[in-house]
């Protein structure tokens, strides 16, 4: 009778460890996109200002499509980061290269490696108007 109850915890052990094994690796790998606003000033132009933002992808994270009411500038602080713009082939950049964005031009960006990359983006948009737009 003994063996059938240790049997009963082995197999309830298991169980328990195999739920566990299957929920926390989810959570542990949980990506994110996180963005920093740095500074916001207006411009000489008159209805035009300036944004400008760090955003960090976590490894295997992305930002999926969006536009800008304004001219968006990407420069790679850390890591890599592919970036699909509407109508272009995709494109990777390494740290200390540049992107241009055009203004309302839909495009998104993803890390497809295992470490944390961040990209500082200057935007100059039309003051008032949000500054990101979400697509489908």
């Amino acid at each position: 009778m003994e063996t059938k109850k240790q049997k009963t915890w082995v197999i309830i052990a298991i169980i328990v460890l195999g739920i566990i094994a299957f929920l926390v690796p989810n959570q542990i790998t949980a990506q994110e996109v996180k963005r920093i606003d740095l500074q916001k000033h207006d411009l000489s132009t008159p209805g035009k200002e300036m944004v400008q933002a760090r955003i960090d992808f976590d490894g295997h994270s992305a930002f999926g499509k969006h536009s800008h009411p304004g001219e968006e500038v990407i420069y790679v602080v850390e890591g890599s980061l592919e970036y699909q713009i509407e109508g272009k082939e995709p494109v990777t950049l390494k740290a200390g290269e540049v992107l241009f964005i055009p203004a309302g031009v839909v495009h998104s960006a993803k890390n497809n490696t295992n470490v944390k990359a961040s990209e500082l983006a200057t935007y100059i948009v039309e003051k008032g108007k949000p500054i990101l737009v979400m697509k489908k």
